[in-house]
């Protein structure tokens, strides 16, 4: 059985490997929800897309507690993980590239903003179109999308955008040195590994949380879909290197 104690340890092991890809994850976390607090509304709607454990849902409801926070992802292990450690929130179970996703939210009002962290990179150019545009359908007029990704720009700018790899390239450096904190493979490695989660484990293989292999990693990829999904106002809101803020206004 998953309890509460061991699935906040899991999470810290994955929020220790995450950032060994991205050394500076909690200061992208704290600008996104400041974007989120600067709406001025107290108890915002958010939709937390691609939320797997749910780091960024439990820092945005920490800071916000009379937010309504909905964490969605398709990983029955993460999902899994997260449930235990926060039952504050309504973690909901859908595939963002499946046509009605949003339909699975319960809201009752039209969102403030949906959030999300390193998560959206995994969805092909054609399929993030599909979930943008879904997206609009259920956030008000001048709500926020927040996208914290690697966001590359070699299709546009390649000269900048190999210098925003390198700028990244040495802030890791200079953070973890010759010791950086284990991996993704080695953190799925330990997961397959625990008996007590043998279950959700299994389950990950007939839920859809596969990743099919291809990728929106170019920043040009995600503002033609989010302006084909009315979204006329894009840009980037923080950045350091090649990782990025990404805030687009619903129109």
């Amino acid at each position: 059985m998953l309890t509460h104690e061991a699935a906040t340890e899991w999470i810290t092991r994955w929020d220790r490997q995450q950032e060994g890809y991205l050394p500076d994850r909690e200061t992208r976390f704290t600008a996104l929800i400041d974007a989120v607090q600067a709406l001025g509304r107290p108890d915002p709607v958010v939709i937390d897309l691609g939320c797997g454990p749910g780091s960024l849902s439990a820092r945005l409801l920490e800071r916000l507690p009379a937010a309504t926070v909905i964490p969605v992802d398709a990983d029955p292990l993460l999902l899994g993980l997260g449930r235990a450690a926060y039952p504050q929130l309504p973690f909901v179970s859908a595939d963002l590239r499946t046509s009605g996703w949003t339909e699975l939210l319960g809201l009752d009002r039209p969102a403030d903003a949906a959030v999300s962290t390193t998560a959206l990179h995994w969805i092909s150019g054609p399929e993030l179109k599909d979930v943008y545009a879904e997206l609009a359908t259920v956030l008000r007029p001048g709500g926020l999308l927040l996208n914290g990704d690697h966001l590359d720009t070699e299709d546009a700018t390649p000269a900048l955008s190999r210098l925003e790899h390198e700028v990244h390239r040495i802030e890791t450096e200079r953070v973890f040195g010759a010791n950086p904190p284990e991996d993704w493979r080695a953190w799925w490695d330990a997961i397959e590994a625990d008996p007590d989660l043998s279950a959700l484990n299994a389950a990950r293989t007939t839920s859809g949380a596969a990743h099919r292999g291809s990728e929106s990693h170019l920043l040009s990829h995600h503002v033609e879909a989010l302006r084909e999904a009315g979204f006329p106002e894009i840009g980037t809101l923080w950045q350091r290197g090649n990782n990025r803020l990404l805030c687009a206004v619903r129109g």
